[in-house]
């Protein structure tokens, strides 16, 4: 049976000595969670994560969910108890704003919690996960009325949200989208067609369900400039808001797929169902992109969660699995074998996934706060700052994280060998709920196109100059620092690969598009170990000053060293093998044609 420990210790270190959490204080909400009441929420967040969330990963894996005949869904038999608590502990409105039931604490802080939710119980968490999405389109899009009338239950977890995009012919590409809207004369709109790939579309988990569905209104433009975004709820809501008659929308059918079990994702059919415009009409892309923009960090959280818990368990099962002798002589002489974990690749799996784990949390809390200081500062160039940074990690903390999961949940299945590949230990459910990640809310190729041919050029390039300035003014205090220069020395190398790589860019994109398109995914990769390796030097500096003041948790400090020593030698050179591999341009990825695949 998987165990899971939530990493509250570490939570804390990133958020209070190297993101000195406590500087913002002067930000909305920061107030509320003070440095002590911070720890409080991150530990009971822990509790109800291990005691109550975890216990029924399996049981909703191996369970699932089930249509009924009249079109309902039932889902795993212990979530709704589970769900119950949640909602009760109010974790729902943790970050939403105050006037709408939400306790208006900061994002950052959401984020750090929903690791611990996340890596309990993925497929469970994925109904609240995609409320905050539709939350997040209220409030940034809905009018007074829709706000007043759906946030509070959204807030509290009495009615759950869900986006529905993606339609069977159409994708990425939503310009193609068919669903479309029939003005009713009333402010209301006539919502017919098919959606697919709808996560949490039907369930038994809350009372009402908001659908914010993308369609085209009769008339409206062909192409993306002609979509707009439609509240369409599961139940029309009466006169005094409660949940009224059955609107004309249903679950034709559960996708049967490879993990994320628990999670009903339907295929949903709306057959003239009722509905009311979010936004402006054809602003749906916009309204959309609130969403994705959301839910895109939410899934690089997913890609670290799953790689955490996994990795605790790989750590735990090397300790005491027994195989073989050390290399360099017995380690338990009074043992018939040692434990697996003395093996160098042993030890190369468990370091890899722990120093992208610690490295990918910093670098996702980091984000976070980002978009706390863009949402909350009122000093404007503050602001702009954080906006740009946010922009810019987006796509990365989305896709690196994902990739990098999914990459480490097979390593730590790989350390229990055959008995990984049973269903016994439960590492082959971490290994296909992870394997989504990197597909849903945008696939990583999409990420690092969006990266690339967008992020990159936005306002003249400015919010890539400004991390490459940050990380190069880091890496140039660290120069005079006899402890912590081997460390910058190493980051000012990948970072010297990432400038070349954008040079080549600049140089041979423009002429030749697909030199962007073959590039894009390493480019990706590429700032995503920059971006690491900024968070292990910063971590380290805090660490290494740590120990110098003789605080009480020197062996926290000296693991954290170890491990950032390790992702300095073994990981960050990888920037190089990206950086030829751009420099090597599209030539020989387009040479064959269609036909010769």
């Amino acid at each position: 049976m998987p165990i899971y420990t939530a990493p509250v210790r570490d939570t804390t270190f990133v958020l209070k000595e190297v993101l000195e959490y406590d500087r913002h204080s002067n930000l909305a909400g920061f107030a509320d969670a003070a440095p002590d009441v911070l720890e409080a929420i991150l530990g009971e967040a822990a509790r109800l994560a291990e005691n109550v969330i975890q216990p029924t990963n399996r049981p909703g894996d191996t369970e699932g969910c089930r249509r009924n005949e009249d079109g309902s869904v039932t889902t795993p038999a212990p979530f709704a108890a589970a769900l119950a608590q949640y909602r009760e502990g109010g974790w729902t409105g943790l970050a939403a704003p105050t006037e709408f039931g939400g306790q208006g604490l900061p994002y950052v802080v959401h984020s750090a919690v929903g690791e611990y939710f996340s890596s309990a119980n993925m497929a469970l968490m994925m109904y609240p996960g995609l409320t905050q999405g539709a939350i997040a389109a209220l409030l940034a899009h809905g009018s007074a009325e829709q706000q007043a009338l759906f946030l509070p239950k959204m807030v509290s977890g009495q009615w759950s949200g869900t986006m529905n995009l993606t339609e069977p012919h159409c994708g990425t590409d939503l310009g193609l989208l068919r669903t479309r809207a029939v003005a009713q004369g009333d402010g209301t709109y006539s919502i017919s067609g098919q959606k697919i790939f709808i996560s949490a579309g039907e369930h038994d988990l809350a009372d009402n369900i908001v659908h914010l569905v993308l369609a085209r209104i009769e008339g409206a433009p062909a192409g993306v400039k002609g979509i707009s975004l439609f509240i369409v709820p599961k139940f029309l809501p009466d006169g005094s808001g409660e949940p009224g008659a059955r609107n004309a929308v249903a679950c034709g059918s559960i996708e049967d797929k490879m993990g994320i079990h628990g999670n009903a994702t339907c295929v949903m059919n709306y057959d003239a169902a009722t509905g009311v415009l979010l936004g402006a009409e054809n602003g749906g892309l916009k309204a959309m992109f609130t969403m994705m923009n959301e839910a895109r960090l939410a899934v690089g959280l997913q890609g670290l969660s799953i790689a955490e818990v996994a990795s605790q368990n790989a750590a735990a099962y090397a300790r005491e699995r027994l195989q073989g002798r050390s290399l360099s002589g017995p380690k338990a002489p009074d043992k018939p074998a040692d434990p697996i974990i003395v093996h160098p690749d042993v030890r190369r799996a468990l370091m890899t996934a722990r120093a992208f784990n610690e490295g990918g949390r910093a670098l996702l809390l980091w984000t976070a706060l980002a978009s706390d200081i863009a949402h909350r500062s009122a000093d404007e160039g503050e602001r702009e700052r954080a906006e740009d940074l946010l922009g810019l990690m987006t796509p990365v903390v989305k896709g690196v994280l994902t990739d990098k999961g999914f990459e480490h949940a097979v390593m730590a299945q790989q350390v229990f060998g055959g008995h990984g590949y049973i269903e016994e230990h439960g590492m082959s459910q971490f290994v296909r709920d992870a394997r989504i990640t990197m597909i849903y809310e945008g696939a990583n190729g999409i990420q690092a196109l969006d990266l690339v041919g967008r992020k990159l050029p936005q306002n003249g390039g400015r919010a890539l100059q400004a991390f490459l300035r940050e990380v190069g003014e880091f890496c140039e205090a660290g120069r005079g620092d006899e402890n912590l220069a081997p460390f910058t020395k190493a980051l000012k190398k990948g970072l010297n690969d990432l400038q070349g790589a954008t040079m080549w860019l600049m140089q041979n994109a423009m002429a030749k598009p697909d030199n962007a398109g073959a590039a894009s995914t390493d480019y990706m990769h590429l700032m995503g170990l920059v971006a690491l390796g900024y968070m292990w030097g910063r971590m380290v500096k805090v660490a290494q000053a740590g120990l110098a003041a003789g605080g009480g948790e020197p062996e926290f400090y000296q693991a954290k060293i170890a491990t950032g020593r390790y992702f300095m030698e073994r990981i960050m050179p990888e920037t190089a093998l990206r950086l030829a591999r751009i420099s090597a341009g599209a030539d020989t990825m387009m040479a064959l044609p269609a036909e010769a695949f």
